[in-house]
């Protein structure tokens, strides 16, 4: 060979059995590069990325971010809805999609219509939704990615994010891809156990500079349909106290309402048609999170 490589960064950067020379731009530096670009290009055209995150499994996040993006859909926003909960995907059933497929063309993907606000999830990609999903962190990274990058997105007023509970792999990937959404809704149910895993939820979005647009308190005692007589069935407060204590906005209390569970499993959006005191808490928690369009519609 004539030529004695004294180490492999030696190697790759001037040995001809390497095929690189010193100067060129490494393929992958290449691809990064323009996935990067259409990554930025997509999400330019949203004005405004929501996360909605939690700490703890079963607080009903999923069924707020369904209603807030339904709700911010109603007050006639251009809306899309993206599920990344992978291994739980619960959007589809809720909004009554369970059976929709997304389509692909020139190398875009396209989201399912759900009466005009664009809905994405892996729901959509599984043959059989009782299909489980079974992978590891990178492979879930990429997909969330392409979820970004290769969506047919198209102008919106919102992008609402319905990631699984915890701080790991999905809302990692999110926050990371997204480099400044407008912030995080953190839901939590009143009790400690719950208030407890939630505190690190909000440290996550602290750790990576995401604002945390407020705290919802969910599942906050039960107004009797009958009666209208409020009942602590777990405790109330906690998710208010702890949004207190950790100096972040609190969004208000959502009681408990057997028409959310019956909306949830019927696919209907429990805002569309109920106008009981829970859905007007949850009127009352979007009202910041709507502001942030009507503060670009005065600017």
């Amino acid at each position: 060979m004539g030529n004695t490589c004294k180490n492999q960064q030696e190697a790759a950067a001037s040995c001809p059995a390497s095929g690189k020379r010193q100067g060129d731009v490494p393929n992958d530096s290449l691809d990064m590069f323009l996935e990067q670009e259409r990554l930025d290009g997509r999400m330019g055209r949203i004005r405004h990325k929501i996360i909605v995150l939690s700490g703890k499994g079963g607080v009903g996040k999923s069924t707020f971010a369904a209603n807030l993006a339904v709700s911010l859909s109603m007050a006639g926003k251009k809306v899309g809805l993206l599920d990344v909960d992978i291994h739980g995907p619960s959007i589809p059933k809720m909004l009554k999609l369970d059976d929709s497929r997304i389509g692909a063309t020139d190398g875009a993907i396209h989201p399912v219509d759900k009466g005009g606000m664009k809905v994405l999830s892996i729901g959509f990609l599984l043959r059989d939704r009782d299909d489980a999903v079974i992978w590891r962190g990178p492979m879930k990274a990429n997909v969330i990615k392409q979820f970004l990058m290769d969506v047919e997105w198209g102008e919106l007023d919102y992008l609402v994010i319905d990631s699984p509970p915890g701080t790991g792999d999905e809302p990692l990937s999110v926050c990371q891809l997204l480099k400044n959404p407008d912030g995080a809704v953190v839901v939590t149910t009143p009790q400690d156990v719950a208030v407890a895993d939630v505190r690190k939820s909000i440290n996550f979005c602290r750790q990576l500079e995401i604002p945390v647009l407020g705290v919802v308190e969910n599942m906050s005692g039960f107004v009797c349909p009958k009666c209208g007589e409020l009942t602590q069935i777990f405790k109330t407060g906690g998710g208010e106290l702890m949004a207190k204590e950790m100096k972040v906005p609190f969004l208000g209390r959502i009681p408990v309402d057997p028409a959310i569970g019956e909306a949830c499993d019927s696919g209907n959006p429990f805002i569309y048609y109920s106008k009981t005191e829970t859905a007007k808490a949850f009127e009352r928690a979007i009202e910041p999170i709507l502001a942030l369009s009507e503060r670009d519609e005065n600017l």
